[in-house]
């Protein structure tokens, strides 16, 4: 540990006592005191008196109440002022047995306010810090940029911390570069480094045991957690296929998936084709493909191969304008409404889609009354424009009908389910898929016990999925009714033929450069109820009901070795477009890569720092890898950059869909790539409308730029008081906005040249850069901490 760090620690620690955080800048040398006294009481070696058992101890747990909570203060440094509020002693499942845990809440109040929580737990038999997480009230805290404490500082931090809360585990785990690793830099000094310790077997990582820490900018941990299972018997020895071999397998079973996606701050709200390739799991001995077991990205019910229908069942509905008694009308049809349901509530809302399109809706309200009662309810939302009903939900009190004889089947609810969407949705069943229910979910339970069969659909244009359009159907399983509807049908413009899109052969190699190919342990379990074998969604559905205990559940494990994907840490999530075979950025619709793109023209350069922060959030663009630094910026690129800068660099860190749908400035349409950016500007009050014309391309000067960071910092209105700033600028008379090219000058964001301030000069790329990077750190530092009475 340097110097340097030490001394940053030292400081953390004292202010962080001071403040009352409870973030932990470094263990406490008291650790090792704490361990030897939690071996001891877990030797037996303390006795257990009336008032210990009175406190509670631990169900089959050396350590009671109130040796946990002082092993704790120990451990993580809490302050005598954090209170225990809470605490809990539970086991925590083992693949063999299972393990007691004290957990505990500590709080600190000032004045009737929480100001600071601390969750913390430890294993009640050995003693050993298992986990805490900290939550602060951090009102007058200032962001520092740069950082204080990078990612490699923070990671010397945690290995620090590691070796004094759990030095048994130091020796078995490495640390995962990737894993929480983020390739932008930061933009702001309120960052959380997520840091992973895998545990290591055999030279292997096993992913499902490790160490994780978060470490904040100022270098508090704030969060430790270990997961960890030494009951797990691992393979004596194993030998796996090459890495060569394994990529050549999981190409073998990757399966390209086609499907319609919007990205959610393009320019163009209209769907686009993309390919999506889930990650394979294989057998690190024989390359055959394994269960996914948790590990896909996302677990999906199988789609039938066939539409409802090969055609239209119908035309779709003429738009007009829907009355209310048509409206009521139409749910009253479609659901047998019974007579005694009488019309509460009635709603009527015109809207614009995120699409710009107008549209309306009807909301109704039913209830049924019963002896004074409410005895029954059911709501709809109808189309005002078309009368297609998007939602209907139903419910009765008390019994929930009269049964069909035993109820009805899985089968049966399916065929009811098609026939409500048949019937609601006429002229869409021929691009609607049903989606098979797992049959294991519903068996040898009574429809009593069952109470609604949920059937869900999907939508395919050319047999690719349209993911953001969703389709429930909900069948009471006493009586068949249809107790819940749920459409959500997009009415976007898709080609009449499917467009010609790559080869699978690229698709592969694409999604081979988006992982990362590991080899890994995994610990596969085997669930049966009663004998029959149940999947992992349905145990855990079962626990979580309270339904199944895990005593009723029995589980069979097994360690395999498995090579598996992983993503690849990555600037930006991305989406690979199906036509040109180009990752696109998932929130945009632009252009994307894996990496940030490197400018050619800026290494070696007086600005290559902060020019290279601007292409990393694309502040600025390259064009044949080069961000040509000395020409000068546009107006459209220089309100880019600040809405960025002050986004924390987020594309769209503003609300995109409550901009105007119609354009402020007549040269900056919807269409526009600066569009999204000057219309936050101009919410944000960086920029006026005036005449109506923004000129995103007309070059900026020094004098513009200056207004516009002073906007940015919120000092406009104090810099138009230009007398109370002393300003010996040799060119003063040149300047229009004196105050602003003070304030600026004076916080060293802009500089002189010979005294002058040269206000009509052309600012370049790289002096925006620069001004733009050093506007980061004096936002940071003229954040003022609220005055405390």
């Amino acid at each position: 540990m340097s110097l340097r760090i030490r001394k940053a620690v030292a400081l953390s620690v004292a202010v962080a006592m001071l403040a009352g955080l409870c973030g932990v800048p470094y263990a406490s040398a008291n650790n090792a005191a704490a361990k030897a006294e939690a071996e001891h009481s877990a030797s037996g070696n303390t006795a257990s008196s009336d008032s210990e058992s009175k406190d509670g101890a631990a169900a089959k747990g050396s350590i009671n109440k109130a040796q946990a909570e002082k092993l704790l203060r120990q451990y993580i440094n809490i302050p005598s002022d954090y209170k225990v509020q809470s605490s809990s002693s539970t086991t925590v499942k083992k693949q063999r047995g299972s393990v007691p845990v004290w957990s505990m809440d500590f709080i600190k109040t000032v004045n009737g306010k929480r100001l600071g929580t601390i969750y913390a737990s430890l294993d009640a038999n050995s003693g050993q810090l298992l986990s805490f997480e900290s939550y602060n009230d951090q009102t007058g805290a200032k962001p520092v940029y740069p950082l204080k404490v990078n990612r490699d500082a923070a990671q010397k931090l945690a290995a620090n911390f590691i070796s004094e809360v759990a030095k048994d585990y130091v020796s078995q785990v490495k640390f995962n570069s990737e894993e929480g690793d983020s390739l932008l830099p930061p933009l702001s000094g309120e960052v959380r480094h997520e840091l992973r310790y895998d545990r290591i077997v055999n030279g292997i990582p096993y992913l499902d045991n490790s160490i994780q820490l978060s470490i904040d900018s100022e270098g508090h941990v704030l969060r430790f957690r270990l997961d960890w299972d030494d009951t797990i018997v691992f393979p004596a020895s194993v030998k796996p296929i090459t890495e060569g071999e394994a990529a050549a397998s999981i190409r073998k079973h990757a399966v390209p998936e086609l499907f319609y996606f919007i990205p959610q701050s393009g320019q163009k709200k209209e769907p686009a084709l993309y390919y999506d390739v889930q990650p394979v799991v294989i057998h690190a001995e024989t390359g055959e493909q394994l269960p996914g077991n948790g590990y896909v990205m996302r677990n999906r019910q199988e789609a039938s191969k066939e539409p409802l229908s090969a055609e239209p069942l119908a035309k779709p509905p003429v738009p007009g304008s829907l009355t209310q008694t048509d409206a009521e009308e139409a749910v009253v049809k479609a659901f047998a409404l019974p007579e005694e349901y009488k019309l509460q509530n009635a709603s009527f809302n015109e809207y614009t889609d995120e699409a710009d399109k107008t549209g309306a809706r009807w909301s109704l309200e039913w209830a049924a009354m019963k002896d004074g009662k409410e005895s029954g309810f059911a709501y709809a939302s109808v189309d005002g424009r078309t009368g297609a009903i998007t939602e209907f939900y139903t419910y009765k009190n008390g019994k929930r009908g009269e049964a069909a004889e035993g109820g009805i089947t899985l089968g049966q609810a399916v065929e009811r389910a098609i026939g409500a969407v048949k019937q609601l949705l006429p002229w869409q069943t021929h691009e609607i898929y049903l989606q098979k229910p797992a049959e294991d979910q519903y068996k040898d339970r009574k429809p009593e016990e069952i109470g609604s069969y949920y059937i869900t659909f999907v939508r395919k244009i050319h047999g690719a999925t349209v993911i953001f359009d969703h389709i429930s159907v909900g069948i009471n399983a006493v009586t068949g009714s249809v107790e819940n509807f749920s459409a959500y049908v997009s009415d976007y413009k898709y080609p009449e033929q499917a467009p010609e899109t790559v080869d699978h052969k690229l698709v592969l190699d694409r999604f081979m450069d988006y992982y990362n190919m590991k080899l890994t342990y995994r610990l596969f379990s085997e669930y049966s109820l009663n004998g029959q074998p149940i999947p992992v969604e349905k145990y855990q559905t079962l626990l979580a009901a309270g339904i199944a205990s895990s005593e009723e559940i029995s589980q069979q494990s097994k360690v395999e070795l498995v090579y598996q994907l992983t993503p690849k840490p990555r600037p930006e999530n991305v989406l690979l477009d199906a036509v040109t075979g180009e990752w696109r950025s998932s929130e945009t619709g632009d252009p994307a890569g894996l990496e940030i793109p490197k400018a050619r023209d800026a290494e070696g350069h007086w600005a290559e720092e902060s020019l290279g922060l601007m292409v990393a959030y694309k502040a600025l663009d390259l064009v044949d890898g080069k961000v040509r630094p000395n020409e000068a910026i546009t107006r459209g690129e220089l309100i880019k950059m600040l809405v960025l800068a002050r986004s924390g660099g987020r594309q769209y860190g503003f609300d995109a869909f409550s901009l105007a749908s119609t354009a402020s400035f007549k040269d900056v349409q919807a269409g526009s790539a600066y569009f999204a950016y000057v219309e936050s500007a101009l919410q944000q009050n960086l920029i006026d409308v005036g005449d109506g014309s923004f000129n995103p391309n007309a070059k900026v000067s020094r004098d513009e730029m200056a207004e516009l960071i002073v906007r940015a910092l919120g000092y406009n209105s104090l810099a138009n008081n230009d007398h109370i700033f002393k300003a010996n600028f040799k060119d003063g008379k040149d300047i229009q906005n004196t105050g602003q090219a003070a304030i600026v000058v004076g916080l060293r964001i802009m500089s002189l040249t010979d005294g002058k301030f040269l206000p009509k000069k052309q600012v370049t790329r790289a002096e925006a850069s620069i001004a733009f990077f050093r506007y980061l750190q004096k936002r940071a530092e003229l954040q003022e901490a609220p005055l405390r009475m």
